[in-house]
Parts: structure tokens; C-alpha cells; sequence
């Protein structure tokens, strides 16, 4: 399938795909990836905060906004959590949450990753058993499709998430049923980020020199690479402009955050492979840089090409609700 999938890409020809290409396609390709996936991805396994991976300035950042999101929770008297992951990968930010909401006294906390790799999903249980004898926590990670309908009971999540590039995964004209159905189960906060349209690239499965070349198809939203061990991976893959989110997300959700993730820090940063030590960036950069990523991480002209677009939204209340919450005041 592969090897004509790409000589229709370079012959120009329009390429048709259903939803179960994609998700076969996207589930074999993580599996594949194995263990090298969640380095590249996340950084050190045995360093859940260590945020030093090749997204580490994007990183820090969601991480700081959910742990206010812990914070605030847990200060307004709640002992109880739950929380779901979509698209939950080797499970690190659902571990990273649920370590973190035990610190701060939730007794109760309810934690699910979903993923369409089962490797990956085996990959977050394994990880997830030194937290097996933590009193009050129900931790579970399961191998499904996020776009099927949700089992969970609407308004039961306090914390929804969608990480990085699972929704560019995602062929748009599903993306409304599937945000209706986050906003369904969501009584809390949906933080999501995906890849912006003027992005820096990247081939999902690992870093990017582990390709020995790779191209996107923009009118087919399509991912295509030949990996440096030979093998080939086309992938569904759609990069987002800011406009598009909030037309997408806007029906279903009010938006609190929409802004771009990593403008400068990614494209500053050195490599190893070609930048001598001296050119590491001093604290005195790097300061610098953090101030122009909040200069201009809500500019329309600079959004579009972060390398990612976060997303954060609460669910609209329905309008009878919001009617007779309007009657009491």
C-alpha cells in the first residue's frame, strides 16, 4: 500500500482515504516505534519532569497551565479528580498528572489513556504499575479509536486532554463529532494542542533525522517519509491554522486560550551535530526568547507558524442551563 501510495503522491494523482486507512496506518506506525517513540517524544522515562526532550520549551509550558489547572482544583476544596487522556501515547502526562494530583491531597483520582497503538498503550500500563499500590487511584489505559463515542458520563471529566499531534491525525471533517463528544463527557477544562500550518516538520514516529526524506502533502493531508532502517510510513496528517480551530472548537466550546506554542525556542535551539558547545544559549537568550514567545504568541501573524497551536476551552453550557442560571441572579 505504501509503495503505491507514494508514487501517486509524486504523480500528482488525488488520493482517496477512508477513516480505517488512517487508523491501521497510524496504529502500525506507533507500534513500530516502540520505545524509541516515547524518548523522542517525552524525554528521559525515569525523569517524569525532567523536560528536556527535543519539544521541552512547549513542554514546560502545558505542563505550568495544568498544573494550575491541579492547583486551583484542589484549592477550591475538591478531593476527588478525574481525568482523561486522548491519544495518550506511552502515558507520560497521564503518569505526570496523576503523581502530581496525589502530591497535592486528591484522594480520589480516576485517570484513563486512550490510544490506538497497543504497544504504546502496553508501554503506558507497564510504567503505570509502580503507581498500582497508590491508595484512592484508579489508573487505566485502553487501545481504542478517541473518535468512537465515549463511554464516560457526561459532565464526569474534570480534565480532558489531546497532546501534540494526535489531532492532526485526525481528518478535519471528523474533528466536530469528536469535539462533540469531548464536550459531552468535559465538565472541566479541554486543553489540546496540535501542529500549526507553518510548523518546523516532523515525521511523528521520532526525530526528524531519522528520516532519509519526507514530504507533506498539504491538499491531502498527507505524511509521507522513508525512515533511515528502510521502512516507509504514510500517515494522515493535517496541519491546522488558528482560524481553523476556533471555527472547529467554537460550536461546542468557549475558548479561554488560543495561542502559538514555541515561535523561537525550537528554531534557536542548537545540534549537537553541528553547533560546537560554545553556541549553547545563555540564560540571558533564553530569558529573551521567553519574552518574545509572549509578545507575540497571540499575534495572528506569528500563530500560524508556532510549531504548535494550544487550545484551551471549557464546554458551552446548554442554553437552558445558562437561561435559568440567568433567572437566579
Amino acid at each position: 500500500m505504501e509503495k503505491n501510495v507514494t508514487a501517486r503522491i509524486r504523480s500528482g494523482e488525488t488520493l482517496s482515504w477512508s477513516p480505517a486507512d488512517d487508523e491501521h496506518a497510524i496504529a502500525f506506525a506507533y507500534n513500530q516505534a516502540g520505545e524509541k517513540y516515547e524518548s523522542y517524544a517525552d524525554g528521559d522515562a525515569q525523569e517524569l519532569y525532567a523536560f528536556d526532550c527535543k519539544h521541552a520549551y512547549g513542554d514546560r509550558r502545558i505542563w505550568a497551565l495544568l498544573d494550575d489547572k491541579l492547583r486551583a482544583l484542589r484549592s477550591s476544596g475538591a478531593r476527588s479528580i478525574r481525568i482523561l487522556d486522548l491519544g495518550c501515547g506511552p502515558g507520560t502526562w497521564l503518569l505526570r498528572l496523576v503523581t502530581r494530583a496525589s502530591a497535592l491531597g486528591f484522594t480520589s483520582i480516576e485517570a484513563k489513556g486512550l490510544d490506538i497503538a497497543e504497544a504504546q498503550v502496553r508501554r503506558a500500563r507497564a510504567r503505570g504499575r509502580r503507581l498500582a499500590a497508590n491508595e484512592g487511584l484508579q489508573l487505566h489505559f485502553e487501545t481504542g479509536d478517541i473518535c468512537a463515542p465515549l463511554p464516560e458520563a457526561a459532565s464526569s471529566v474534570d480534565l480532558c486532554l489531546c497532546l501534540y499531534g494526535v489531532l492532526n491525525h485526525i481528518p478535519p471533517d471528523r474533528i466536530p463529532s469528536l469535539f462533540a463528544e469531548v464536550a459531552r463527557v468535559t465538565r472541566g477544562d479541554f486543553i489540546a494542542t496540535m501542529r500549526a500550518r507553518g510548523s518546523t516538520p516532523t515525521i511523528c514516529v521520532g526525530a526528524i533525522e531519522d528520516a532519509r526524506w519526507f514530504w507533506h502533502d498539504d491538499r491531502n493531508s498527507l505524511l509521507e517519509a522513508e525512515l533511515q532502517n528502510g521502512r516507509r510510513i504514510s500517515l494522515g496528517f493535517h496541519l491546522f491554522a488558528a482560524d481553523e480551530v476556533r471555527a472547529l472548537s467554537s460550536s461546542r466550546f468557549e475558548l479561554t486560550e488560543l495561542r502559538g506554542l514555541d515561535l523561537f525556542h525550537g528554531r534557536f535551539a542548537a545540534d549537537r551535530r553541528w553547533n560546537p558547545p560554545t553556541a549553547r544559549a545563555s540564560t540571558a537568550f533564553l530569558q529573551e526568547l521567553d519574552r518574545l514567545e509572549d509578545l507575540y504568541c497571540r499575534d495572528p501573524e506569528f500563530v500560524d507558524h508556532a510549531t504548535h497551536i494550544l487550545l484551551m476551552a471549557a464546554p458551552r453550557k446548554p442554553r437552558s442551563d445558562v437561561e435559568t442560571l440567568q433567572r437566579r441572579l
